[in-house]
């Protein structure tokens, strides 16, 4: 499954630099696939949706930190654990109970991402 960051994120910001992927936010800012990864061109989102690598998408929130569900892989094939999860001093990092995901399905979306 996929990390997401409650609404008791103290806007710290120890998550973001962590991410392999790229795929934290501070919140109210734009993201794009291509940041921190390979992608150029078209990229296929979780939900079907074609979308340009660079182009700017909705944050997903505006006052806390955020994690991209479409770039999040669990820093699978990166580290042993989420970093992000590992380093956040309140424990706001938590597993998305509505986003299970196998290890094969994470370590695809890495590949994806970083080709």
């Amino acid at each position: 499954m996929a990390i997401r960051i409650t609404d008791e994120c103290i806007n710290c910001g120890a998550c973001e630099p962590e991410c392999p992927n790229n795929a934290i936010y501070e919140g109210g800012i734009e993201w794009t696939i291509s940041d921190g990864t390979t992608v150029k061109g078209s990229f296929t989102l979780e939900d079907g949706s074609s979308v340009d690598a660079n182009a700017e998408q909705q944050p997903i929130d505006d006052d806390i930190y955020y994690i991209v569900p479409d770039k999040c892989t669990e820093c699978q094939g990166f580290h042993e654990e989420p970093q992000c999860a590992a380093v956040c001093p309140v424990d706001c990092c938590v597993p998305d109970e509505d986003r299970e995901e196998t290890v094969e399905a994470l370590l695809e979306r890495q590949s994806k991402l970083h080709k």
